[in-house]
């Protein structure tokens, strides 16, 4: 432990010295929003001031609770919230990053399967949940911007008075283009300009290369990550590279992620909810008279929180007892539990996580000794029985644990955020390389259009690099529809249930075609699409134009010629291809060729003629902008204008009476402490006073 902790000083002081010296009043932040916890990391320039760090909560704590809570009409986050699960488990609200943008019936099942007995009830236009609060009715986009703009609180509070509005996110790989959009419309709610969304093990690789020197050698790295929900596992190449740099030729490191594989319904809160259901078992059993625990929120939210600390030590200790006080009808639970029957009980959970670290072996083609290390990172992944199945699947004594399990990822999403921020910028960067978890399919959907390869493509496969932009043309003359779907059934975001998740109305291609049909088109009609895959790994269709191409005869003046040549001159009927132009140049071209071969009356002489046009075959291309409507529907669709006024209304409500509360609570403590000052001044003076009374009396 010592040694983790020294490489880890080590790393976050050798990044001192690759951020820009200059005095600097702008800060940016990163976020790793995960299913349980969130951290903060903040990158600020100000002199006194370490440039990355981690921003502590209220509680001094550098992990806050990813939960939401609605009490006695205050509204509770993080460690506050925390605080009142056991009593109130209805009221205080978790799992909030993998609820947003999903349908109600995945989130009902989520629910169910977590003994979360939420009020909740389907929004209908986007068939999201709504939860149902004392405080109103909130979606899960609306609760996550809580926990965004507590974060951003907690980060303006660590740059003392420098502000924190840009900022990167992470997000788990398997995140798909619907549950990303609702992350950024809750970072707006919050107030945050969001640089981008990064993929959780690119923050991972950010932090393991920026310290190291790959010019002597490149490498393969696994990042497994095993946290409170999912799993995945990583496969990303290290290399350097030769470049410019004030004239002078100097190797750059970079790093490119291979591959990446995941369960998304695996991690180390499904190993406590085999513990839930022994020990509920067994409470039954012991109480009997057909008592089922599992009926009741409250007894299952005290049994779950002891059940957490249960596993942690076992992590550490061959046994661990377990004791919940009143946890059923004033009832008392004491049990024990052996670190075997523990892993006797998720037998089939450990060979469930050899699965995305076999599939990024058998997908890249590589072998275990081709990799450099396996990072693991990632609560989880401190279970010595996990430890041990990749331990003997590896063939290695000992595991790569050169990372900070809680913190690398933040650290390293930081990094990303310095680089690309306007106001922060390395002196020596990692070159990033990201891909897109999942492939993308285009369909291209209207009258008198076939359906074969030409209007069907895999337009973005995996691992796309993040960002790229790419265009497809398609010979048509109608208005069309534009569809984008995830490539495969078989891989699809956790929850959904339809490959496609956007679809686009294109119109103006058929009044486009009808207003050039009597020109001569020299080529047939088209539209050109143009896609983007952004940095944040949200694939789109930005913009669409038709491309009309026309060939006319246009009459052109001469130059002046003699009376010999001009006798011998011919009509040149030559093709001539013109510059692509919009249309409105191209008609006011077309208005400025007149004939011009009127003769000045006074002008009798014999040598010269006037100037003459002749005729030229021109071609001409025509641009006309295309309009997109979007037709997404269900948890993807964007949310209303009218929808996100509300939402910032009823968050804006709640901010000013949490600052209405604070500020109460601050008076409340500043009257008490100063009547407990008066008093003990009060009572100073009295036994001064009798002290002197006393030495009168002697006298």
């Amino acid at each position: 432990m010592p040694a983790k902790n020294m490489l880890f000083r080590l790393g976050i002081f050798l990044s001192l010295f690759l951020l820009n010296p200059i005095p600097s009043q702008s800060a940016v932040s990163s976020i790793d929003l995960g299913s349980e916890w969130f951290k903060v990391a903040v990158v600020n320039l100000k002199p006194g001031q370490p440039p990355i760090s981690i921003a502590i909560n209220e509680m001094s704590k550098r992990k806050t609770p990813s939960l939401v809570a609605f009490h006695s009409g205050s509204r509770l986050i993080g460690e506050e919230a925390s605080g009142i699960v056991a009593r109130y488990p209805n009221k205080v609200y978790s799992h909030l990053r993998d609820l947003i943008s999903k349908p109600f019936s995945h989130v009902s099942k989520t629910l169910e399967s977590l003994y979360l007995s939420y009020d909740i009830s389907p929004e209908e236009s986007r068939n999201v949940a709504v939860f149902k609060t004392e405080n109103g009715n909130f979606t899960a986009e609306e609760l996550v911007a809580m926990l965004f703009k507590y974060a951003l609180g907690l980060a303006e509070a660590h740059t003392r008075g420098t502000p924190v509005k840009d900022a990167v996110v992470t997000v788990p790989p398997y995140m798909g283009v619907a549950e990303r959009k609702g992350l950024l419309v809750a970072a707006e709610l919050a107030g945050i300009n969001v640089l981008a969304l990064v993929n959780e093990h690119s923050g991972a690789a950010l932090q393991y290369g920026i310290d190291k020197d790959f010019s002597n050698g490149s490498r393969h790295v696994i990042f497994y990550d095993m946290g409170a929900g999912s799993t995945y596992a990583a496969l990303v190449y290290f290399s350097a590279y030769n470049t410019k740099e004030f004239g002078k030729t100097v190797s750059a490191n970079q790093f490119q992620v291979k591959d990446v594989r995941w369960d998304a319904e695996l991690g180390g809160e499904h190993m406590e909810l085999r513990l839930v259901e022994h020990f509920a078992d067994e409470f039954n059993k012991q109480v009997g008279n057909g008592v089922d625990i599992r009926k009741s929120p409250k007894a299952m939210a005290k049994l779950k929180k002891q059940v957490k600390r249960t596993k942690e030590i076992l992590s550490a200790n061959t046994a661990a007892p377990i004791s919940v006080e009143s946890i059923y009808d004033d009832r008392d639970f004491r049990s024990s539990i052996t670190r075997e029957k523990f892993e006797e009980l998720c037998a089939d959970l450990w060979e469930k996580a050899l699965v995305p670290l076999k599939e990024v072996l058998t997908h890249s083609g590589l072998k275990i000794e081709d990799i450099y290390a396996v990072e693991l990172i990632g609560g989880a992944t401190r279970v010595p029985k996990l430890q041990a199945k990749l331990q003997e699947f590896l063939g290695r004594k000992e595991l790569d644990r050169h990372l900070d399990s809680d913190e690398a990822i933040t650290l390293g999403a930081s990094l990303h955020a310095a680089n690309i921020s306007d106001g922060i910028k390395l002196n020596r960067k990692l070159g990033m390389i990201d891909g897109s978890p999942y492939g993308y399919v285009i369909e291209v959907d209207g009258p008198d259009l076939p359906k074969d390869e030409s209007t069907k493509q895999l337009t973005i496969p995996r691992m796309k690099k993040l960002p790229s932009k790419m265009f497809r043309s398609i010979v048509h003359k109608k208005d069309f529809e534009v569809s984008l779907a995830y490539e495969s059934d078989d891989f699809l975001p956790p929850g959904t249930t339809s490959r496609t998740f956007a679809q686009y109305a294109v119109s103006g291609l058929t009044d486009a075609s009808e207003k050039y049909a009597s020109r001569n088109l020299s080529a047939p009609v088209k539209a050109n699409l143009h896609f983007s895959l952004s940095r944040s790994g949200i694939f789109s269709l930005d913009r669409a134009d038709a491309v009309i191409e026309i060939t006319e005869w246009v009459e052109v003046p001469l130059k002046n010629l003699t009376v010999d040549n001009s006798t011998s001159a011919s009509v040149n009927t030559s093709t001539e291809s013109g510059p692509t132009s919009t249309e409105e140049s191209d008609e006011k071209l077309n208005t400025d060729t007149v004939n011009s071969n009127t003769s000045d009356p006074g002008t009798n002489d014999s040598s010269t003629i006037s100037p003459v046009t002749e005729k030229k075959l021109k071609k001409r291309t025509f641009r006309v902008p295309l309009k997109i409507d979007e037709k997404i529907t269900g948890p993807g669709a964007p949310l209303s204008k009218e929808s996100f006024s509300e939402a910032k209304r009823k968050l804006e409500a709640l901010d000013k009476k949490d600052e209405e509360r604070r500020r109460t609570a601050e008076l409340k403590n500043s009257l008490e402490g100063y009547i407990y000052d008066t008093r003990d001044k009060v009572r100073g003076l009295i036994s001064l006073t009798l002290a002197h009374a006393c030495d009168y009396v002697d006298t």
